[in-house]
């Protein structure tokens, strides 16, 4: 896939009340391609003022009209987001793979398609929220500060907005640090899709910059995926605040294969679940139990399956495996095989560094 037709600016502001303003920390960042480790753009880091002034410009979006809107009101700009996203969906694509490391046929054929889709599927709800809840009204809570991993930046900025703004909340995003042009490429979609000011807010940064947004008292739910650790954090400062909790945390999803399984499907199930996810530990098997009388058959076929998968350029079409995020997570990766060959294991994998 060509990035010819796809416009990345040198650097990139933050999204604050509808409007792109300069960090008042005067810090930025580099967003690399982790493919070439080459430089994509400069990306400005927000610090403690920057957060307030973007919590702030929600709380005035949300008081003036937001919260006021009629749901099919809302539910329209969800739709005009949502077919928005699909005229734009080769440049999300290719983005995401350029700032991601992830295969351009996963970001072509999952991320992309699920993010519109959920967008649709939101606008559907925006003017039922009265029928959703027998006995009960639904209300919006008010701002509500999100922040997502660098797995699925895309999706996961789709899956945090699209319902809080049909429920007629706003948001203050907070991508990660080494994966953030496609939420900041989302917010200039927002622009044209004339989204009220201030309705979202689009704030880049690394950990400090989410610890402001998580302790600012003036949001109401914080909604956070991420590591264990980190969520265990945000939940103490939430503690006795009031504030509301959404913490979607790492996870060791196991695949089991017992004797009586299909095994060539079984191996096609890991590879989809460990291989094609590159290090993505919300969503791949991490580990694999395998009853006994199997074991050493299942790990011949495993073993000649990796052998197949093609590693290499993320935007070729035929590559399996692309790019490891950042070197932090392929440290992490290392870290984590030595430690098992350290407590006995026995290494099985393809020709490559470990």
């Amino acid at each position: 896939e060509s990035p010819s037709h796809l416009k990345i600016r040198p650097s990139y502001d933050l999204f604050v009340g509808g409007k792109w303003v300069p960090a008042k920390s005067r810090k930025r960042f580099d967003s690399i391609n982790p493919a070439t480790e080459g430089k994509l753009a400069e990306v400005a880091e927000a610090g403690a003022a920057d957060v307030d002034a973007a919590v702030r410009a929600a709380e005035r979006a949300y008081e003036r009209y937001w919260r006021r809107m009629p749901g099919k009101e809302r539910g329209k700009y969800l739709y005009r987001i949502a077919r928005m996203l699909q005229e734009k969906a080769r440049e999300f694509a290719v983005l995401e793979t350029m700032d991601g490391g992830k295969p351009i046929k996963e970001s072509r054929d999952v991320d992309v398609p699920l993010a519109a889709a959920h967008f649709f599927y939101y606008a559907g709800w925006a003017d039922k929220l009265d029928y959703a809840l027998p006995g009960r009204k639904a209300r919006p809570i008010g701002v509500c500060g999100q922040i997502i991993p660098w797995n699925f930046p895309l999706l996961m900025a789709a899956w945090k907005l699209a319902p809080a703004l049909a429920c007629g909340n706003v948001s203050v995003l907070k991508p990660a640090e080494t994966t953030p042009l496609t939420a900041l490429h989302l917010a200039r979609l927002f622009e044209e899709a004339d989204l009220p000011s201030g309705v979202v807010n689009v704030i880049t940064g690394a950990g400090a910059t989410g610890a402001a947004l998580v302790t600012h008292p003036k949001v109401r739910k914080i909604a956070f995926t991420g590591s264990t650790e980190v969520g265990k954090r945000i939940q103490k400062s939430a503690a006795g605040t009031g504030k509301r909790l959404t913490l979607e945390l790492g996870g060791k999803a196991a695949n089991i294969v017992f004797a009586d399984a299909p095994l060539d499907q079984a191996v096609e199930g890991i590879i989809n679940g460990i291989y094609f996810n590159q290090g993505h530990v919300c969503c791949a098997g991490s580990r694999l139990l395998v009853e006994e009388s199997v074991h050493d058959i299942l790990v011949r076929k495993l073993a000649l399956r990796i052998r197949t998968l093609l590693l290499g350029d993320p935007l070729d079409k035929n590559t399996d495996v692309g790019a490891i995020n950042s070197k932090m997570q392929l440290e992490k990766i290392r870290e984590l095989v030595q430690s098992g060959v350290d407590e006995g294991a026995v290494l099985t994998q393809s020709g490559c560094r470990s």
